[in-house]
């Protein structure tokens, strides 16, 4: 969600390279491609609306509802929704620790996919305790479950790290140590967006360009190459270059 989605497109446009175009729901709403595939939705902020400007993560479910009730029986906090949302419904949650993120039932754009060559590369969740997290999103969103086309959950012994694969790729990491009450907003529970870019140097430059800044001295994006940057409103997302590896 963007305070002025005019300047968020020129922001990301120039920085990650996408073209954006009007989609389902309607008005207020656009979503990047990258390379004319379906990367990431804008929507405008109504101005009544003070939240902080954050990406979000949206799970699909089969069911709204049952997906809200799970998410409040497992002591999680159910914001806004399930209401209808263009062509499907959605709600705004939160787990336990915090950390937000969206369910969207319905139909979604085709080739919309994470983990690919497009971005976005991964999601990278950052919990008090991974384990406990796993749980928490597993049990929500069904994880590691007997339906065909789940995602399945593997445990990384040697850093203690849980990553959630798709279809043979790895989109999504869970890790430890946040902490509720640091001054570095990315060290918070939260879910983190990272985008694939042609060339990082050449992205930092841009987005400093447009107003945005790179952050240094966290360990957000433990890879050679990944680099952490916030818009211009405060957004955190980071950004890896083509090659470079996944939270393998």
């Amino acid at each position: 969600m963007a305070r002025d989605l005019d300047a968020a497109q020129e922001f990301y446009g120039a920085v990650l390279g996408w073209e954006f175009g009007p989609v389902r729901p309607g008005e207020g709403f656009s979503v990047g491609f990258g390379d004319g595939v379906p990367v990431a939705g804008l929507g405008a902020l109504p101005p009544t609306l003070t939240i902080p400007i954050a990406w979000t993560p949206y799970f699909a479910v089969d069911d709204a509802d049952v997906t809200a009730a799970r998410i409040l029986e497992r002591g999680g906090t159910v914001a806004v929704g399930p209401l209808p949302f263009g062509t499907g419904r959605a709600a705004l949650a939160a787990d336990p620790d915090g950390a937000v993120f969206g369910t969207w039932q319905g139909d979604s754009i085709p080739d919309w996919g994470m983990g690919g060559d497009a971005a976005p590369a991964w999601l990278e969740l950052r919990a008090r305790n991974a384990f406990d997290a796993a749980l928490f999103y597993g049990e929500v969103l069904e994880w590691a479950c007997a339906h065909a086309g789940c995602c399945e959950v593997a445990y990384v012994e040697e850093d203690n790290r849980i990553l959630l694969r798709h279809a043979g790729r790895t989109v999504a990491r869970l890790h430890g140590g946040a902490l509720a009450q640091a001054r570095d907003p990315h060290l918070w529970p939260c879910w983190h967006v990272h985008f694939r870019v042609p060339d990082t140097e050449a992205a930092v430059k841009e987005a400093i360009g447009l107003g945005g800044s790179a952050l240094a001295g966290t360990d957000s994006v433990p890879f050679p190459n990944g680099i952490t940057l916030r818009d211009p409103d405060g957004a955190l997302f980071g950004i890896v270059g083509p090659a470079g590896p996944g939270p393998f």
